[in-house]
């Protein structure tokens, strides 16, 4: 039978859970045994006052049962005579949106549940934009709760127009309101008698009859994960198809390569052809270099390719998105990096410019979930902190480096010593600019080719227009950050002289670098010390309030973790501090 994966959203305590234990329980789907544990446990913990409590079949978790709401997606089968069924349940709390959003993420149909006292919620609104946003066009809007009305038709007529007005401005296709109780079971699988105002379908005859999910059709899509090599015999792709149907004999482009698909191989045997959805392995007829992440396409109609995007994007950590802040993504099967435009905020939901930092395969997500489809993660911690759809393409992959004839290794030949980054980060007030320009001097004096870039001084112009919000500061290092790698690449010994408060913009300087041209070296002045120092005044006018976002008073540092140099300045001197920094330079055949 046909499989119809849905799911259950809306603000807290409107009676998703028990709105799926009613399904299961009048469909007839509950063993004996769950039937005496349901019994059992709405004695012990239900909030029916002994009554069958259907929220526990779905709410298995200690805490939810404690505190009576949903946190994690519970996912359930069950199978009627017309159709099989997986549920989704997603909790309703605003912290656990991130939830909600796995839960739609796979879902063909929503059930959106609105207590009919309240009506449309800021949280009722969120869920349906975000099931609107991954592409789900089939809605049933379930106003619960009619029983506390007296089963009114004018606050089941008032919820409905509510719901249409703001849906109006949504991506949906259809859109069903269904009164019920699912207390009582009111238009939950039966007709109630209470409701003789409704002609509609009770919600489970919608979940039977709504539209199936469509099959992908168009141009083959196959994308690979594995490069199969059991042998030196046999060499394959494997993979999954998503999108159109993959044959045998078909022609296949992959980047600017063309070859034909000579094999379709499975644990049972060979396939002439491979659905939409399918997992196999895929011979190729020619030698064709592929790896992980590549799409094999429609030779005639191949996937598109880019590295720039306009994508939806919801925000699902407490640490808001910054612009410029590097972070990863995976689109397919690849992992990248990943930047965006505009800041976000957890459970925000926004349209945004983003940059991979190189080109993938891809399609618009409302052609193709999988393809058009990423999630975002923290470079430090590897949390999944945001999703992203795309839109579309904001340029054609046509922006390639260009080698040039004076490369890297001529200017280091024609300089005589290596370059490197020396990244000097600290409080203000650590001493790091005066550090730094001793270095310089020293290596100036050897003959050596740097130049000393400072954050007061490149705030006079590269960077004059950046304030000092967490985004601005982001953003300062990643400029310079850019520039002293450019300046690398020139052969020079760059010193940068910056706060740099964040470790992921640091990591980032370091990353844009080769594995031995980076030296961090850590100013460690506890905060009491710099501000005793105090050179420019800056902390006593950020007690006052007169300066905000000011790094160590109303602004966070965060330590390097590992450094190649700690520079301990509550018992060196400038001077001692400078000779520690050249002689790790020298140790590291910089000079």
């Amino acid at each position: 039978m046909e499989l119809l994966r849905f799911i259950t959203c809306g603000s807290v305590d409107d009676g998703k859970s028990t709105l799926i234990g009613r399904l299961l329980y009048e469909s007839k789907l509950l063993h004996a045994d769950h039937l005496a544990a349901l019994e059992a446990d709405s004695r012990r913990v239900g909030t029916r006052g002994g009554e069958l409590d259907f929220a526990l079949l779905v709410d298995g978790l200690e805490a939810e049962r404690e505190q009576g709401i949903t946190i994690d997606v519970a996912y359930r089968f069950f199978a009627t005579e017309a159709r099989r069924f997986i549920v989704a349940d997603t909790p309703g709390h605003e912290q656990y949106t991130r939830n909600m959003v796995t839960g739609a993420s796979t879902a063909d149909a929503a059930v959106i549940l609105l207590d009919a006292r309240k009506g449309v919620l800021a949280q009722t609104r969120r869920h349906a934009r975000i099931v609107s946003l991954l592409g789900i066009r089939h809605v049933a809007v379930a106003v619960n709760k009619l029983d506390l009305l007296g089963y009114s038709r004018e606050a089941f007529d008032s919820v409905a127009a509510g719901f249409a007005e703001f849906a109006a401005e949504l991506d949906f296709d259809e859109i069903t309101c269904v009164p019920m109780s699912a207390t009582e079971g009111v238009n939950v699988v039966g007709r109630g008698e209470r409701t003789p105002w409704y002609d509609g379908p009770t919600l489970l005859r919608w979940l039977e009859t709504a539209s199936p999910p469509t099959r992908r059709e168009g141009p083959s899509r196959f994308l690979v994960q594995w490069v199969n090599r059991p042998d030196a015999t046999f060499r394959g792709l494997s993979g999954r198809v998503l999108g159109g149907t993959l044959e045998k004999g078909e022609a296949v482009s992959l980047g600017n390569r063309t070859t034909t698909v000579a094999r379709i191989v499975t644990m049972d045997g060979d396939l002439d052809e491979a659905p939409d959805g399918a997992s196999v392995t895929v011979v190729l007829a020619d030698d064709v270099d592929a790896s992980r992440g590549d799409v094999l396409g429609a030779a005639g109609d191949p996937p598109g390719v880019a590295r720039s995007f306009q994508a939806r994007l919801v925000w699902l950590h407490e640490n808001g998105l910054l612009p410029g802040r590097q972070y990863l993504a995976k689109i397919g099967a690849r992992t990248v990096g990943f930047t965006a435009t505009k800041a976000l905020r957890l459970n925000e939901i926004g349209v945004d410019n983003v940059h991979f930092d190189t080109p993938v395969p891809f399609e618009t997500y409302r052609t193709n979930r999988d393809l058009g489809s990423f999630v975002v993660l923290d470079r430090l911690s590897n949390a999944t902190v945001g999703a992203g759809m795309i839109d579309f393409a904001l340029s054609p992959n046509d922006v390639r480096w260009r080698a040039m004839t004076v490369d890297k290794q001529a200017r280091i030949a024609r300089n005589g010593h290596r370059p490197c980054v020396v990244w000097l980060t600290g409080l203000s007030g650590a001493g790091k600019s005066t550090i730094a320009d001793l270095v310089e001097k020293a290596l100036h004096a050897e003959g050596r080719h740097t130049f000393l870039l400072d954050g007061d001084n490149v705030r006079h112009g590269l960077n004059s227009d950046l304030g000092f919000t967490d985004a601005d500061r982001v953003e300062n290092v990643r400029r310079i950050a850019e520039v002293a790698a450019l300046m690398v690449d020139a052969g020079l010994i760059v010193l940068v002289s910056f706060i740099s408060p964040f470790r992921a913009e640091r990591a980032l300087a370091r990353d844009l670098v080769g594995e031995d041209e980076f030296c961090e070296v850590f100013v460690d002045t506890p905060l009491a010390v710099a501000e005793q120092r105090d050179p420019k005044g800056l902390y006593r006018k950020a007690r006052r309030g007169e300066l905000a976002n000011f790094t160590g008073v109303d602004s966070p540092y965060e330590p390097p973790v590992a450094p190649e140099v700690r520079l301990d300045t509550t018992v060196l001197s400038p001077q001692a501090a400078a000779e520690v920094v050249l002689a790790r330079l020298r140790a590291l055949g910089v000079c």
